[in-house]
């Protein structure tokens, strides 16, 4: 479990956007930082600044992800053939419990981790409790049948704020979810503009 599950929004002011769209983000209320000196961080940001803030505001989205843990998924990314900018998003997209959030079977990051770490989900038939977990295309992701009438899914899957994006198919009747393909930047539903370019020009020089 990430250690900022209980001020989730803390990563939201500090970012000054409200990066998962929710309703409820302080940042709709105001935008600057939180602290006594929230309201000064307005000065021009240097390019290394503008960088930090791309991985933070990305690392932060899908659960702020340790800097061990997400600097491992960008050297996977950096190895794979490709656009290592797409690369990464695909990566992050795959973990198990993006995809639990994404198929909207829980109504957070957060949540997702704790779902998955406490055993409501199987992946092909099979229980996987490890949120980190990377789902291949064509695999099939449940809620396991003793969890499906738990609250936390039954509101979730009514939340108007998010859709289900379309390299998912989502069975809400019965709790399955499809990862279809690996998607692209452009087909990720972002709330807020994300910059997976500016990652990897900060590993680059860092």
């Amino acid at each position: 479990m990430t250690k900022r599950t209980s001020a989730k929004y803390k990563i939201d002011r500090r970012m000054g956007e409200n990066i998962w769209g929710r309703a409820k983000s302080p940042v709709n209320r105001r935008e600057y930082g939180p602290g006594q000196h929230g309201q000064r961080r307005k000065g021009k940001m240097s390019d290394f600044g503008t960088q930090l803030r791309a991985k933070q505001k990305l690392k932060g989205y899908y659960g702020d992800l340790t800097e061990k843990q997400f600097r491992r998924i960008y050297a996977e990314a950096e190895r794979v053939r490709g656009d290592t900018s797409e690369n990464l998003i695909g990566l992050l997209e795959r973990r198990l419990d993006a995809v639990i959030y994404r198929a909207k079977f829980v109504p957070t990051i957060f949540a997702a981790r704790q779902f998955v770490n406490h055993g409501h989900i199987t992946v092909n038939g099979a229980r996987v409790n490890i949120a980190s977990y990377r789902v291949k295309e064509g695999d099939v992701i449940a809620v396991r049948d003793r969890s499906k009438q738990l609250a936390i899914v039954l509101e979730s899957v009514q939340l108007t704020e998010r859709d289900v994006p379309d390299y998912l198919e989502v069975d809400h009747s019965k709790m399955t979810a499809t990862f279809v393909r690996t998607p692209a930047l452009a087909d990720v539903p972002y709330a807020v503009v994300m910059e997976p370019n500016l990652v990897v020009e900060f590993y680059a020089k860092n």
